[in-house]
């Protein structure tokens, strides 16, 4: 058990029911704060990886020239984007439980589930990348991607992978 947070909010539950002497069912396990402190947490972990995936990337590359860099965005709780040569690719927290993957370039899009890039005048991709939680058993967050779970690992691999080739001049 890495996160403890839900104990502290066991023991709170239990304090105010001693002091108040009244029983709140409807206190305890609350769906919608738990999904927004979950998603959160994953774009926070989401953006750990990339920083650790571009860190490595620039290392190899040898140079900050074609570097990958990474800013957060403002106003939010944990959006964050990609930037090279004119690309970005941002993360956005949409709703509790849906985080959509943007990419943006003027001129050119990348095309969600394809190698391709499209010629555009539009800065938009024709289509966003959807990451959507589902609950699985025991209140257990899971992430997917068309209804397939996701596995951290091979999404980083995929979207670096992708940007970088993308974002080559």
């Amino acid at each position: 058990m890495t996160e403890l947070g839900w104990l502290k909010e066991l023991v709170r539950f239990e304090q105010d029911l001693e002091e108040s002497g009244m029983v709140d069912f409807s206190a305890g396990f609350d769906p919608n704060k738990e999904l927004i402190i979950q998603s959160v947490r994953f774009m926070n972990q989401v953006k750990e990886e990339f920083v650790d995936a571009a860190a490595t990337f620039n290392e190899l590359k040898g140079g900050a020239v074609g570097g990958i860099k990474i800013y957060g965005i403002s106003n939010t709780q944990a959006d964050f984007m990609l930037f090279r040569n004119g690309y970005k690719l941002i993360f956005e927290l949409d709703e509790p439980g849906k985080i959509c993957i943007r990419p943006r370039h003027q001129g050119v899009s990348i095309v969600p589930g394809t190698e391709a890039a499209q010629n555009t005048t539009d800065t938009y991709a024709k289509e966003d990348d959807e990451l959507i939680a589902t609950w699985g058993p025991f209140g257990e967050v899971r992430w997917t991607y068309k209804k397939q779970a996701i596995n951290l690992e091979f999404l980083i691999r995929y979207y670096i992978s992708k940007f970088v080739r993308e974002s080559t001049r």
